[in-house]
């Protein structure tokens, strides 16, 4: 283990792990954008349905919790390979970042939209109330009070979002896409080189670190009642 603090070491696999680091920044990135884009109109639309919404609709509502909730609980894995057509389809490929692309926004989706949901119900009855009693539609109220007033909480859901995508990508590099997860499984237990498993692992860590640091700072920056 002592050899990932020489130079020799950093000589040899440094270029590659800087190479699978930039992999698994641009697949969490790319699918965190993606998934957000399916993801938060969804968790949208769940709240706006549910019984006390502003725009209640029982069978949408229970149709989309269905479909959100068969999404969430199929392992990524399974669904990574279940999927593999439809990722090439898409996409031209299906190993690779541009493979793991695909699958990762179709399970993160899933996810963000309950998280979306679960942020938005925290917003004060009163204040929706109170914009419905002064006329505004509902595109005013969700543009204007759902997103707005729970923004802290959208926030550290967008950590927990990131962070479950970035963990998903060290699973995707066990069928081949690419990224520290890869790395970690070609040489850390393929190649029995036990110091780049742990480099991989630091790394991941470390992301994660500053992940959750950036968006609880983020957070507490912009929640009014902090203020």
């Amino acid at each position: 283990m002592a050899e990932i603090f020489t130079a020799a070491f950093w000589a040899k696999y440094g270029d590659l792990l800087l190479e699978n680091t930039w992999d698994t920044l641009v697949m969490v990135v790319i699918s965190t954008v993606f998934a957000y884009l399916i993801g938060l109109p969804l968790g949208v639309l769940l709240v706006m349905t549910q019984e006390h919404g502003i725009r209640p609709n029982k069978w949408i509502n229970r149709i989309l919790g269905w479909i959100i909730n068969v999404g969430r609980s199929l392992p990524f894995i399974i669904l990574m390979i279940a999927i593999m057509d439809f990722t090439k389809l898409i996409v031209g490929t299906k190993i690779g970042v541009k493979g793991a692309i695909v699958p990762l926004v179709v399970s993160a989706a899933p996810f963000i939209a309950r998280m979306v949901e679960t942020s938005l119900m925290e917003v004060d009855a009163g204040v929706i109330e109170a914009a419905q009693s002064m006329g505004a539609s509902t595109f005013q109220i969700i543009w204007k009070v759902y997103l707005p007033e729970s923004r802290p909480s959208l926030v550290l859901g967008g950590a927990i979002s990131i962070v479950t995508i970035l963990a998903y990508t060290a699973i995707a590099g066990a069928v081949g896409a690419g990224g520290l997860g890869d790395l970690a499984i070609r040489y850390g237990y393929n190649r029995k080189i036990p110091s780049m498993m742990l480099v991989t692992v630091i790394l991941i860590i470390v992301l994660v670190q500053i992940i959750q640091s950036v968006f609880s700072w983020l957070s507490k920056h912009i929640d009014k009642r902090l203020k």
